[in-house]
């Protein structure tokens, strides 16, 4: 069952994190942004034609989101949990495990979606604020569920002008009860 939920906007460094978690514990993963991507791919759509798609069709948020919350609840599932609202599940569900939200600013987000997948910096940045603020909107119709509302958490590290080194030894002490 699961341990710990990581959450955070795209480009905030969750995958990176739950890489690095996975390395030190041995545990295993679902990243929510890969399942994202995937079905993104497998329709022949960009991200962010799919997150648009996401929007019209909110049966495809549902599913892709039952599959999260399933995982989290299996007694076999993944220990390290990934995706934007698995904090939130793990709230409501009572599960007992570090919920973590990693903040960074669109601007940081933008810089490091620029430096992983290239592209112009205001692009990126446009492109994570359009997204951010559809998916906040899209959460709140879905699940009336604020994405500023950090009631869920547990853990809030602000990575803004933290290495990522740095995320993971502040989670992982959490983890150790440091």
């Amino acid at each position: 069952m699961v341990r710990i939920t990581i959450s955070g906007a795209p480009g905030s460094g969750t995958s990176t994190l739950v890489g690095k978690l996975q390395d030190a514990t041995g545990w295993q993963s679902l990243n929510g942004g890969e399942v994202f991507r995937a079905e993104a791919a497998r329709r022949g759509l960009s991200v962010v034609e799919f997150s648009e798609l996401c929007k019209t069709d909110l049966d495809v948020d549902r599913s892709l989101d039952d599959l999260l919350r399933d995982a989290m609840t299996r007694e076999n599932g993944p220990e390290i949990l990934e995706s934007r609202l698995s904090g939130w599940w793990a709230h409501q569900l009572e599960l007992d495990c570090l919920r973590v939200w990693i903040h960074t600013s669109d601007e940081e987000r933008a810089r490091r979606v620029q430096a992983r997948e290239g592209g112009e910096f205001a692009q990126r940045l446009a492109e994570s604020s359009a997204r951010q603020s559809a998916d906040k909107e899209r959460y709140r119709m879905l699940y009336d569920i604020d994405l500023d509302d950090m009631t869920p958490y547990n853990l809030v590290v602000d990575a803004n002008d933290l290495s990522a080194e740095e995320v993971f030894a502040i989670v992982h002490g959490a983890l150790n009860g440091d």
